[in-house]
């Protein structure tokens, strides 16, 4: 029997019984979990099949992670927990997974010289990453910060400023998932255009940078020229595996770009004389027709312009999943779901979405899912990049990525509609159900419980046991 190119069930992280401790299934950045038994349906008014719900602020974007008997995510202080701490500012705050209750958050004041720079009342968007007892975020100043997971209070174990020590411009706010790859971290930085839209004012920044995750020290970044032709920002996180016996790391440029990178060996220490360079290996354009220089004449314009790219690759039974397209809000409206060989880049199927997408795929069973802001759920054949089903029912636009577990479909939308379906070949709806707030975070399952963050509540769902 021939083993598959991609091992998809390697990770470097212990997980304690079925934890989550990062957005997306291991390195694979799949939206699939191995969770069971979990509800078809729940209530908020009856409390049915409701085990506990937690005030968040009043903007939450990031994806809750579940580790260690904590549940940890990121949001805005407009409910504040601490009376002298009042005003904005992001939020990262722990939950204890049992029942909900508060354990301790860290907050960090807005970047105050342009809105630009750290949207008012967005907080912190990024998810943490855990491993033992450390867990790992970038919060809404741009400094990647390792924690203490069991006191978010205590000082950082370390501080790495991406602004003053890469060189980025961060534009609206910080969206990076951290990668946690032997003893490095690959993290997107979240570099942009400026307050007009139209200037890259750091064109050197790096996209991907690569740290010590002992000291927080830069060990490497990418040297692909991405910064210049960013059409708005960098957003989309790294994902990795095993393709033909050999890890590669797989990235999506703000430049619409997909680059595949050799990893860093781990005995690599950070340089003394400035980061490595990232070895390319490939890289694969989506969008062949869009323009790829002097990218923002096309700024405002609904129906010509470059693409980039919001959720992250993919990696699945040697294949790259990558949906991309104009960008939501100064771009143009298509966009596209595309299987790209994990090998050499080659495409091998394109699959056209109703309009802009945020998501990240979930692949299960030789089927992709993904959801776009044209509201629409589709079911694709992994083989063929042919529509099994799509569902147009939504009210609202999907930022979320949907969650494949326990055989079932989960994604909410802007609007507050909470769907879950079958995930099957078979179109069949299971539930509808009103959240009463938007929803942009991707749902998590972990130890038999599936958590949903709308904008202002955190709410684990599990059957009676």
């Amino acid at each position: 029997m021939k083993l598959p190119v991609l091992l998809l069930t390697v990770v470097t992280f212990p997980l304690a019984a079925a934890d989550q401790p990062q957005f997306g299934q291991a390195w694979s950045r799949n939206m699939v979990s191995a969770e069971r038994g979990l509800p078809e349906t729940f209530d908020l008014a009856s409390g049915k099949n409701v085990k506990w719900v937690a005030d968040l602020g009043t903007h939450t974007h990031g994806t809750p992670v579940i580790a260690g008997g904590r549940v940890f995510i990121g949001t805005n202080n407009e409910q504040p927990r601490d009376p002298k701490v009042t005003d904005d500012r992001g939020v990262f705050v722990s939950f204890a997974e049992k029942d909900g209750s508060f354990l301790s958050q860290l907050t960090a004041p807005k970047l105050s010289e342009d809105p630009y720079l750290d949207w008012p009342k967005e907080g912190q968007a990024s998810p943490g990453t855990v491993e033992n007892d450390l867990v790992y975020t970038v919060n809404n100043r741009t400094e990647v910060l390792c924690l203490h997971a069991s006191d978010l209070t205590k000082p950082p174990v370390w501080k790495f400023d991406m602004r003053t020590e890469a060189g980025i411009w961060p534009h609206d706010g910080s969206h990076s998932s951290i990668l946690v790859h032997g003893r490095h971290l690959y993290l997107n930085t979240g570099t942009g255009v400026d307050n007009t839209h139209r200037k890259i004012r750091t064109p050197d920044a790096p996209s991907l940078i690569v740290l010590d995750k002992e000291t927080g020290k830069l060990v490497a970044r990418e040297r692909e020229g991405i910064a210049p032709n960013i059409f708005h920002a960098t957003w989309s996180a790294p994902s990795l595996g095993v393709v033909d016996g050999k890890e590669t790391l797989f990235f999506c440029g703000g430049n619409g770009i997909t680059y595949a990178f050799e990893p860093l060996p781990q005995t690599q220490n950070p340089p003394a004389d400035g980061p490595l360079k990232l070895k390319k290996l490939w890289q694969y354009d989506l969008d062949p027709e869009g323009p790829k220089t002097e990218v923002h004449r096309f700024t405002q314009n609904k129906s010509e312009g470059p693409s980039n790219i919001y959720g992250m690759p993919v990696l699945h039974d040697g294949k790259l999943y990558i949906a991309g397209g104009g960008d939501i809000f100064w771009g143009k409206n298509q966009a596209w779901l595309k299987c790209v060989d994990a090998t050499n880049g080659k495409e091998l199927w394109s699959y056209e979405l109703n309009k802009h997408v945020m998501s990240t795929a979930a692949v299960s069973d030789g089927l992709v899912f993904i959801a776009d802001t044209g509201r629409t759920i589709h079911c694709v054949d992994a083989a063929t990049g042919k529509a099994v089903w799509t569902e147009s029912g939504p009210k609202g636009d999907f930022w979320a990525s949907p969650l494949i577990a326990d055989g079932k479909l989960y994604i909410g939308s802007r609007k507050g509609d909470f769907w879950i379906m079958s995930a099957s070949r078979e179109k069949k709806v299971l539930a509808t159900l009103d959240l009463g707030a938007p929803i942009s975070a991707t749902a998590a399952a972990a130890n038999g419980t599936l958590y949903i963050a709308t904008m202002k509540k955190l709410i684990a769902i599990g059957s009676p046991r």
